[in-house]
């Protein structure tokens, strides 16, 4: 990781990926409000700041997050010829004062009105039961939507590993509600809906995470772009120094046998939110797994 310096006030984080062709930058302000949008070239319409990345011709794929910017390049490109003008790019769009995606383009999660009965109940059963337990863990819990029977939410800390306990809190004063889900999994992504994304999902369910549940960790699956998958580690996994060796000897693997077309796997998990992170600002350490 090294912090690198642009124009005044603009200082940028940089962190390699487990895919040698996609980087990894850190603005140190926000990027996206909520969710998570990935672009490839020719499909970035809405979004400045990938558009701005696109009109670099070695950048093939740019992901957001709600504080990083993922970037990858072609196969023959490479990051000690691209690096510089990747972060010029990003420099210039926040410079600029654009947001990261128009407010057009970011899809309606569709949730309920904030005024309604049953989301008002969510709300005060969030703040008198959920988050003291959570605050007791080490962890915070922020309520986001309520759509379909399952509550939206952000975990953070200590606070993932208790999904299951929330969403039996929940349902026991609010039969309305069938499950409790990370915010970011709200925004529709077709990719989850293809063959190589339920057979993946299918692995996490019944064999990843039964294993990793032992060690008070679970493994979301973010999305499927391509030939590339997504995922996030949530409770105990959640900036454990084992995170990379877990990821490539087992996760990796394991999607790779039941979906072979998959190149890569990526961890958009926010490591530096976890109880041990494994890297930090202004020191080396790995990237995302």
């Amino acid at each position: 990781m090294e912090f690198e310096k642009g124009l005044p006030a603009v200082f940028i984080q940089s962190e390699d990926t487990n895919d040698p062709k996609s980087m990894r930058f850190l603005p140190g302000q926000a990027v996206l409000a909520a969710g998570r949008r990935e672009f490839t070239r020719g499909q970035a319409e809405g979004s400045p700041l990938a558009e701005r990345l696109f009109a670099l011709e070695a950048v093939t794929g740019v992901a957001l997050g709600s504080d990083d910017i993922t970037v990858t390049i072609a196969e023959g490109a490479d990051w000690a010829s691209q690096r510089t003008a990747v972060l010029s790019a990003i420099m210039a769009h926040f410079m600029s004062g654009a947001p990261a995606v128009e407010e057009t383009a970011e899809p309606d999660p569709g949730f309920a009105p904030e005024d309604s009965g049953i989301v008002q109940e969510i709300r005060e059963l969030i703040d008198t039961r959920v988050r003291p337990a959570a605050q007791q863990a080490g962890g915070e819990v922020q309520f986001h939507g309520f759509r379909d029977g399952i509550v939206y939410v952000e975990l953070s800390g200590q606070a993932a590993s208790l999904q299951n306990g929330i969403a039996n809190v929940l349902q026991h004063y609010l039969p309305e509600v069938t499950g409790v889900k990370d915010y970011r999994d709200a925004i529709p992504k077709p990719g989850l809906e293809t063959a190589e994304g339920k057979a993946i999902r299918q692995a996490l369910d019944e064999r990843i995470n039964p294993a990793v549940a032992a060690h008070g960790g679970h493994i979301s699956l973010v999305d499927v772009q391509g030939d590339r998958v997504y995922i996030r580690l949530e409770g105990g996994c959640q900036g454990c120094g084992m995170a990379n060796v877990t990821l490539k000897q087992g996760v990796e693997v394991e999607i790779r046998r039941v979906a072979p077309s998959i190149s890569a796997v990526l961890d958009v998990t926010d490591h530096a939110g976890g109880t041990n992170p494994y890297y930090q600002p202004g020191k080396g350490g790995a990237g995302a797994v």
